[in-house]
């Protein structure tokens, strides 16, 4: 049997908070495709408090964010992209281009082509969310994409140095401090000052998952993430408190990040709540985890594991940690999440910031129809054909005339029948008459 013994009490005002966001977001998108860089310069100095010369940084600027930080800062941002360049790579050589001859003298191939140009854009508000840019710049890179254009808001009226090194040392072609849904906009839509990409990727708040949603069309998108999700299904293998933890490290996020516990230990149904306090109380992010955690937290006490992936599929959580006896047999099992993190030795911050998996992750059940941003997401596949042979062109033009035909389409009927009496073919004379 299945418990809800906790529940998010605000799950009803979503839709009329979406409502708001889509109108606002859709009043930006069009002040800025009518009004360009002047309307972009207003909303910076509107949500920002940001009126620079230029956003675009210069070298120069870049080198003083890079000198601004420790030796070990930038070890450990280096470390971190090694990881994540690394697997990457080994994603990327799983894409093959390829051609083979299906009929004779019938050759069909596919080529896998980098999208041309990129917007990245890297969360940087509450926190400076380094890793985003390791996530997407870095990604964009081992793609091949041969313009990658980046973009952070900006922390204190100045850009965040450490978002900056990082976008630098991924390969960012061009840096801006820029934010929200003006940064997103002004990326898609083009302004004087930035020439348009052709994708838009990464992160954000609601408003700017908006954005990219409204936007998407003019250009792709990787996905709409946000706000994080983060899901712990566990058994008494483990404890109260590294639950807790693992669920208030991600609740920190922001106060509309729903947090679930589905658990067959009844003792840490009964423990939890406490053990939340617990960790609270040693978190300096504790406001806003608590108020996600009260706002949008479930405690779930199932009977079975079946009962569990039950309930692990109907949310459809962007993160899922596994901690029980046996991860694996989740790990064979489910079919909808963004990312699993299986056993007690990891967790959603290895995912997020250095382990080499991606964190840009589907949220709002969109794991039910696709994965997250990697480095196949830059890349698309194109098909190709050609005809070897007079033979093999009549034998394809036969069937496909007849097959245009039950369609009723006469001119593409045509374009088979004409190559049926030029290359030849068993019914060449009667097409011709």
């Amino acid at each position: 049997m299945i418990q809800q013994l906790k529940t998010g009490v605000r799950k009803a005002q979503r839709a009329a908070d979406n409502a708001q966001i889509r109108a606002t977001v859709e009043a930006i998108i069009a002040d800025i495709e009518a009004r360009g860089d002047e309307a972009v310069r207003e909303y910076a100095a509107k949500f920002d408090k940001f009126e620079p010369k230029s956003f675009r940084l210069t070298q120069d600027e870049i080198d003083a964010c890079i000198a601004s930080l420790s030796r070990q800062a930038l070890e450990d941002i280096k470390f971190a992209q090694a990881q994540i360049r690394r697997f990457a790579q080994i994603q990327k050589a799983t894409l093959r281009d390829v051609e083979i001859e299906t009929l004779p003298g019938v050759v069909l191939g596919h080529r896998n082509i980098p999208v041309n140009s990129v917007g990245c854009y890297i969360p940087g508000g509450k926190y400076p969310l380094i890793a985003s840019a390791h996530m997407s710049v870095l990604t964009a890179k081992v793609a091949g994409v041969k313009r990658i254009v980046a973009c952070a808001p900006p922390q204190n009226g100045k850009p965040s140095a450490e978002i900056v090194a990082a976008m630098h040392l991924a390969g960012a072609d061009e840096i801006y401090c820029l934010g929200g849904v003006q940064a997103v906009a002004a990326m898609a839509i083009g302004t004087d000052s930035i020439a348009a990409v052709d994708m838009i990727v990464g992160p954000g708040n609601a408003f700017v998952a908006e954005a990219k949603r409204q936007l998407f069309g003019r250009v792709g998108i990787d996905l709409l993430a946000g706000p994080t999700e983060t899901m712990v299904i566990c058994d008494d293998t483990v404890d109260a408190e590294l639950v807790a933890v693992d669920l208030m490290g991600q609740a920190e996020h922001g106060p509309t990040s729903p947090a679930y516990c589905i658990t067959t230990s009844k003792k840490i149904a009964a423990e939890l709540p406490a053990a939340t306090e617990t960790v609270l109380a040693r978190l300096e992010s504790a406001p806003t985890a608590r108020t996600a955690w009260e706002d949008y937290g479930e405690i779930i006490l199932c009977d079975t594991d079946e009962e569990a992936l039950a309930e692990a599929e109907r949310l459809c959580s962007e993160h899922v940690q596994v901690m029980t006896k046996d991860p694996d047999w989740y790990l064979a099992r489910m079919t909808r999440y963004g990312a699993l993190f299986l056993g007690q030795r990891t967790n959603v911050a290895y995912g997020d910031k250095v382990i080499g998996t991606n964190h840009t992750l589907p949220t709002q059940g969109a794991g039910r129809y696709t994965g997250g941003l990697w480095v196949g997401k830059f890349i698309k596949t194109h098909t190709y054909q050609r005809v070897l042979t007079n033979e093999a062109s009549a034998a394809i033009g036969e069937v496909c005339d007849r097959l245009c035909r039950l369609e009723h389409l006469p001119g593409h009927a045509e374009q088979a029948a004409i190559r049926v009496r030029r290359f030849g073919g068993s019914n060449a004379a009667g097409q011709a008459a």
